[in-house]
């Protein structure tokens, strides 16, 4: 890369509504600052979902949101437009390593930071390997050659199906048919708000869904007197402004081996979100990839080591770009700057505990849900060949590996669900390629042989 380390970037007018804003272009700064705002708006259902199904601080989970962007952003050098937010993979992980029950502050969440730690270094030096190879004139494409889409398909999909015991009990909370009713009730607000509505209301559907449980939840409860009311008085109590509550980080060998498989989730994961931002602004941002790689883990590392979760570009905002056509990095530094502010009020953080846990239950069927599917999405996009034995095997035997949490325990190091079935994924997919042809013809599948004989 050559020139300046940041690009310079040109100011342009929204003369017309659909005018595209490249990312070494910008806005008005208050026209940027609104463009920020709705950026933090769109990442905030799941950024703040996702640490408070782990039991951690979601004060603490959003401010770290923010700086993590910030990090990716000087890694990238303000080239990649991109929001990280809290990452769905570890919810796995956490809860297996540190026994969470689902509700209140995980008492064991510093043996779940130590992990998480070390998980975004793997993933930083992985980031340092393509940034190296791509300065070679290598490129990326081996990554792709180890998890090609039947793989990350079938990884995405066995984190939502992993997860899908946790979200059930969460629905059913203390087993009342209140609280069944109740979660049902999240489950149908938000599939009402992604299904009756248009633009960016329907891209909030997590948040959206939420409040109006909530609302409902607080009409039966507080004011109906039916079930267990919302308790506001830590939000009355908690002062506007201040430090969230800081935690460190201890390292065990066991923990760190069922979480560092997740790196290779966000690799998946971050490869695809480069690829749709350089589709939709006509720029190959594949020079960026391991800078991207890199700025991710260093981000989850720091996010770890104070208490934070890790974190990931998100889908959510890339969605935002869509609609709004407005690719400028300095969007995100607004955003960025936004989260930090909010992370430091108290009272924000109190208002997202009050959150009643069937409300907190439904949504996260929802997302866990959309999650599996995400991984057949995967599928469906690249047009994986299930009439390929090969790609058959991988994804049969994939997603039974994590929604059955099928575990490996060697000594210290031990492989539960998602990272037995990220693992298994990649290397029986490349065992069943050391032969051109399967025994069955690719066009076979086995159950049709089968009904054959």
């Amino acid at each position: 890369m050559s020139g300046p380390f940041f690009p310079i970037w040109r100011r342009v007018e929204r003369a017309r509504e659909h005018q595209i804003v490249a990312p070494d272009e910008r806005l008005s700064w208050p026209q940027t600052a609104v463009m920020g705002a709705q950026h933090v708006v769109a990442m905030f259902g799941a950024t703040v979902l996702a640490p408070l199904l782990m039991g951690f601080d979601a004060n603490l989970a959003v401010l770290m949101s923010g700086i993590g962007t910030l990090i990716f952003f000087f890694f990238v050098a303000g080239r990649v437009p991109s929001y990280l937010g809290s990452s769905f993979a570890f919810i796995g992980g956490v809860i297996s390593v540190t026994g969470y029950a689902g509700s209140g502050p995980n008492a064991n969440i510093s043996v779940a930071l130590g992990a998480i730690i070390v998980c975004g270094l793997v993933y930083a030096l992985v980031g340092v390997l393509v940034w190296y190879a791509n300065s070679r004139g290598k490129g990326s494409a081996w990554i792709e050659r180890l998890m090609p889409p039947v793989v990350t398909g079938a990884i995405v999909a066995v984190i939502g199906l992993n997860l899908a015991p946790i979200a059930a009990k969460g629905a059913m909370g203390s087993g009342t048919t209140f609280e069944a009713l109740m979660a049902l009730m999240t489950i149908l607000c938000v599939a009402g708000v992604a299904v009756f509505t248009r633009g960016m209301i329907q891209r909030l559907l997590i948040l959206l869904g939420l409040i109006a449980a909530c609302v409902i939840y607080w009409l039966l409860t507080n004011v109906a007197g039916l079930g267990t009311p919302i308790d506001f008085s830590a939000v009355q109590a908690a002062p506007w402004f201040g430090l969230p509550t800081l935690v460190a980080p201890v390292f065990s060998v066991s923990a760190i081996s069922v979480m560092v498989p997740v790196a290779v989730i966000l690799i998946a994961e971050n490869l695809g979100h480069i690829r749709a931002v350089s589709a939709m602004t006509g720029q190959n941002l594949d020079q960026y990839l391991g800078r991207a790689f890199l700025g991710d883990g260093v981000a989850t590392m720091i996010s770890g080591a104070v208490g934070g979760t890790g974190v990931t570009t998100y889908a959510e905002n890339i969605g935002v770009m869509a609609v709004t056509r407005i690719y400028s990095t300095l969007v995100f530094v607004a955003a960025a700057c936004i989260a930090i502010l909010l992370g430091f009020s108290p009272k924000f953080g109190a208002l997202i505990h009050a959150i009643p846990g069937p409300v907190l239950g439904g949504v996260s069927m929802v997302v866990f849900g959309l999650i599996a599917i995400a991984g057949a999405r995967i599928w469906v996009v690249n047009q994986v060949d299930f009439g390929d034995n090969r790609n058959l095997i991988v994804a049969a035997v994939t997603l039974l590996m994590g929604a059955g949490n099928f575990t490996l325990q060697l000594g210290a190091f031990k492989l539960e669900g998602i990272g037995t079935a990220t693992f298994g994924a990649i290397i029986l997919y490349a065992l069943l390629n050391l032969r051109q042809r399967s025994a069955v013809p690719a066009d076979q599948s086995p159950f049709d042989q089968e009904q054959r004989l």
